[in-house]
C-alpha cells in the first residue's frame, strides 16, 4: 500500500476550489478566499487510513500550463470539481478536464478520477442524471460526491473517497462495463482461497473462514455473522455454498458483492494481506523479506518449516499413499504462476516404483533448495503462503542460519542438518550411478532415465549415531582445469573410479593432490563397479597406498548393479566423516567407528518409517 496521497483538485474558475480546502481545514466556510490555497498536509493519524495526505489546489490565476501538467504527473487522485448550477462547468469536465488528464498521465497507469459536485446548498435538485453518464463512459472515474463547502456537506466524505481511489481503487479489480471482476483479482483470490482450504476439500469451512478473517481484519466473526454471509450467498448462487461451507464461486461472488457496494476495502485487505501490490502481483518485498548470510554459513529449513510443509504434503495427498501423483503434484503447485519442480526432480529425490515423489522424496527437495537457493525457497514458501498459514512476520521465519563453519571445527561439533558432498571422478566412472544408488535405484532403474531429465545431484536421508541428517550429492562436472568455488565448497569430498578402467584412478589422484591435499575438507575413495574384474590402476601407486600415504579411509568397494536397491551403509560413512571432519582418518578405519554408525542408521531408518506410518492413519 502507498505510504502517501496526493490529491489534486482541478476544474473551471469559481466553482469553489479552495473554499472546498480551505473548509475541510478550518471546519467553517471562509470569508475572504485566495485565488490558491498552499499545499496542505493531513498528518496519518488524522486520516481513516492513515496514511499522510497531501491535498494541492489548482488556479489558472496563479499557474502556468506548464505547472499544472507537473502536477497532473505528480498525482495519485484528480479531483475535477464543478459547479451544480453551472451547466458550462459540467461540459467542461468531457470536454477539456478528462481529455487534458489523459494526455498528461501514462497510459499504462492512469491516475482515478473523482467528480465533485460543490456548492449543493445553491440548488434543490441533484446532478447526478448528468453525470452517471460521464461515469459510465470514463472508467477511469471512480466515483462522483455532490457538497457543499458553504455549509460541510460531504466536505470529509469527498477527500476520503480520494484518499479510498488511491488506496483502494477498482480498476484493477473490477469492469464496469461486464459487471465482472478482472482476471487478475479472481486469480489472486482463487489462490487465496486455495491456500485458505487447509483440507483442500474445496470448501472454506466456519474454522477456516473464522482463521481467513481473523487473519486480514484481526477478528473473528461471531456465529450468526457467519451464518448471515452464506445466507446471502445462498440467496444468490445456487451453488456457492456447499455442505456448510463457502465454495470457490462462493467466495468470488461474496468479492464481487464488496467491490460493487462501494467497499473495496474489504477486497483489498485481504489482497494485501496475502501479499499483492496495486497491480495484482505478488509483492516483491512480500517474496523476498531480508535474510542474511555470512560467508561459510548455510541455509536449512527451520522444525516450523518442516511442520509447515508436511501439513502442505498431507493437504494434496488425497489417496493417502505417501507420495505425490502428477496430478497431486500439480495441484499443489496450482498457487504457483509456474511449475517450479521439472522431470529432474524425479531422479533428485526418492520416488515410489511408479516414479511419483515420496513424503521423503518431497521434504529433500525443499531442502536441497533451502540449502541451494535460499532465496528460491522464500519465493516458493511465499506463493504456499507460509507466513500468513503459520502466523510468522516472514518466510524469513522458516529459516536458520548455521553458524560459521569455522567454528563448527574450533568446537569439534555441529547443530547443521544438512551436509554437502560433492562428488569427483573421470567420465565414465560411475559418478552418475553413485548418485542415483543413494535414492534406491539400482543399475536396472537407472538406464531407464532420459538423458535430458538426468539431475546432477541427489539428495536423501541418512542416521549417523540416531540423529537423521540430511546428505547432498553433486556431481562435478569431470573438467580438471575449470574448477569453481562451488565445486570445492563442501563437507566432504567423494572421488569415484571405475576398478575395471586401469585410467580411472588417475584422475581422481590429480584432481585430490591439486585442490583437496593441503585442505581440512575430509575425503574417500570410492571403488565403483566393484561387480566387474579389478584391474591394476595405471598410477604410481594403487589405490591403497595412495590413501594410506594421504591418511584416508580404504578404498570402499561400490556396485549398482544389484538385484535390489543398493545398500546405503557407504552414504551414512561418508554423512559421518562430514558432521566429524576433526575425527582422524586413522579412526575412521576402525569399525567398531562404522558399526556404531551403520546399526544407529539401520534402527532409526526403520523406527522413522514405522513412526511416520503411525502419524499418518489418524490424517
Amino acid at each position: 500500500m502507498r505510504k502517501d496521497v496526493r490529491i489534486l483538485l482541478v476544474g473551471e474558475p469559481k466553482v469553489g476550489k479552495t473554499s472546498l480546502i480551505m473548509s475541510l481545514v478550518s471546519e467553517e466556510f471562509p470569508d475572504v478566499v485566495p485565488y490558491r490555497a498552499e499545499e496542505i498536509t493531513i498528518p496519518a493519524d488524522v486520516t481513516p487510513e492513515r496514511v499522510p495526505t497531501h491535498i494541492v489546489d489548482y488556479s489558472d490565476a496563479e499557474q502556468t500550463d506548464e505547472q499544472l501538467f507537473q502536477e497532473i504527473s505528480k498525482a495519485n487522485v484528480i479531483c475535477i470539481v464543478y459547479s451544480v448550477n453551472n451547466k458550462k462547468s459540467i461540459e467542461k469536465v468531457t470536454s477539456h478536464w478528462i481529455p487534458l488528464i489523459t494526455e498528461n498521465t501514462d497510459k499504462d497507469s492512469r491516475v482515478p478520477l473523482i467528480l465533485v459536485g460543490n456548492k449543493s446548498d445553491l440548488v434543490e435538485h441533484s446532478s447526478m442524471e448528468t453525470i452517471l453518464p460521464i461515469m459510465n463512459q470514463y472508467s477511469e472515474i471512480e466515483t462522483c460526491v455532490e457538497c457543499s463547502a458553504k455549509n460541510l456537506k460531504n466536505i470529509s466524505e469527498l477527500f476520503y473517497y480520494a484518499q479510498k481511489a488511491v488506496l483502494h481503487p477498482t480498476g484493477p479489480l473490477y469492469c464496469p462495463e461486464k459487471k465482472t471482476m478482472k482476471s487478475l483479482c479472481v486469480k489472486a483470490l482463487t489462490r487465496i482461497f486455495k491456500v485458505s482450504d487447509l483440507d483442500n476439500d474445496g470448501i472454506l469451512n466456519d474454522n477456516q473462514l473464522n482463521f481467513f478473517q481473523r487473519t486480514c481484519f484481526n477478528t473473528p466473526l461471531e456465529p450468526q455473522a457467519l451464518e448471515d454471509v452464506k445466507n446471502v450467498v445462498r440467496k444468490n448462487l445456487s451453488d456457492g455454498v456447499c455442505d456448510n461451507g463457502l465454495t470457490l464461486k462462493g467466495f468470488l461472488f461474496l468479492h464481487t458483492l464488496f467491490i460493487q457496494r462501494g467497499r473495496h476495502e474489504t477486497t483489498w485487505t485481504a489482497l494485501r494481506r496475502f501479499g499483492y501490490d496495486d497491480d495484482l502481483e505478488l509483492n516483491q518485498d512480500y517474496l523476498f523479506p531480508p535474510l542474511k548470510v555470512p560467508p561459510d554459513c548455510t541455509t536449512e529449513l527451520n522444525h516450523n518449516a518442516y511442520l509447515f510443509l508436511q501439513s502442505v504434503f498431507d493437504k494434496h495427498d488425497k489417496d493417502r499413499d505417501c507420495a505425490l501423483s502428477p496430478e497431486e503434484l500439480t495441484d499443489l503447485f496450482d498457487v504457483f504462476p509456474y511449475m517450479p519442480w521439472g522431470p529432474d526432480v524425479n531422479n533428485t529425490v526418492c520416488t515410489n516404483e511408479q516414479g511419483w515423489i515420496t513424503y521423503q522424496g518431497y521434504l529433500s527437495q525443499w531442502t536441497l533448495t533451502t540449502y541451494l537457493d535460499v532465496q528460491r525457497c522464500l519465493e516458493y514458501l511465499g506463493y504456499l503462503g507460509y507466513s500468513i498459514m503459520a502466523e510468522q512476520e516472514s518466510q524469513a521465519a522458516g529459516i536458520t542460519v548455521t553458524r560459521d563453519k569455522k567454528i563448527d571445527l574450533q568446537k569439534k561439533q555441529t547443530q547443521r542438518s544438512v551436509f554437502r558432498c560433492n562428488v569427483f571422478g573421470d567420465s565414465g566412472s560411475g559418478k552418475s550411478g553413485f548418485l542415483q544408488a543413494f535414492l534406491g535405484c539400482n543399475l536396472a532403474r537407472q538406464n531407464m532415465i532420459r538423458e535430458e531429465h538426468k539431475s546432477y545431484y541427489a539428495i536423501s536421508t541418512t542416521y549417523v549415531y540416531g540423529q537423521e541428517k540430511y546428505l547432498l550429492l553433486h556431481e562435478v562436472f569431470p573438467d580438471f582445469d575449470f574448477l569453481s568455488d562451488d565445486d570445492l565448497a563442501c563437507d566432504i569430498v567423494c572421488f569415484v573410479y571405475d576398478v575395471s578402467n586401469p585410467h580411472s584412478f588417475e584422475y581422481c589422484a590429480k584432481v585430490f593432490k591439486q585442490y583437496f591435499m593441503d585442505s581440512k575438507t575430509p575425503c574417500m575413495m570410492i571403488a565403483a563397479k566393484s561387480d566387474l574384474p579389478e584391474v591394476r590402476q595405471m598410477y604410481g601407486c594403487s589405490p591403497l597406498e595412495f590413501c594410506r600415504k594421504h591418511k584416508m579411509p580404504p578404498p570402499q568397494s561400490f556396485t549398482c548393479n544389484t538385484a535390489a536397491a543398493p545398500s546405503r551403509d557407504i552414504y551414512s560413512k561418508l554423512t559421518t566423516m562430514a558432521m566429524y571432519p576433526h575425527v582422524r582418518q586413522t579412526d575412521l578405519k576402525s569399525s567398531t567407528f562404522w558399526l556404531r554408525a551403520s546399526v544407529g542408521a539401520t534402527v532409526f531408518a526403520v523406527l522413522g518409517f514405522a513412526m511416520y506410518r503411525v502419524l499418518l492413519k489418524p490424517r
